[in-house]
């Protein structure tokens, strides 16, 4: 698996569509996770970004997502990639709350993750 495909393994595992951000569907619809594929080469850490989204009057549907969300990335064993692994932790601040300014019933939070690529290549 490239380091592209282990960004949507890790991201797809948690029951809804997953979608990097820049090829989410026209007619997806809500709750999904978008996330941010940034790459690097050997022992550089980065820090990238995802997102939980959701529609709903209540924050807890989503905050139940987020609490499985962050018991995974708080124990993640390193994920295999071609040539070595790729390692993912919880970057500060970990998460916020992001209003939606046209729709009041859209709820996102914003996720800050950290990724190491152990690699040859």
């Amino acid at each position: 698996m490239d380091k592209t495909q282990a960004y949507y393994a890790l991201w797809s595992r948690f029951g809804i569509p997953a979608y990097d951000e820049q090829s989410v569907p026209d007619d997806a619809e809500l709750p999904y996770i978008t996330y941010e594929v940034v790459l690097d080469d050997y022992d550089n850490g980065i820090i990238t970004t995802a997102s939980l989204w959701y529609r709903g009057t209540s924050w807890a549907e989503i905050d139940e997502k987020l609490n499985a969300i962050t018991d995974v990335i708080s124990v993640i064993s390193p994920l295999p990639i071609d040539g070595g692994f790729m390692y993912v932790t919880k970057a500060s601040p970990w998460c916020q709350r992001m209003a939606d300014e046209t729709d009041r019933t859209i709820k996102r939070y914003l996720l800050n993750v950290g990724v190491n690529f152990l690699t040859n290549n």
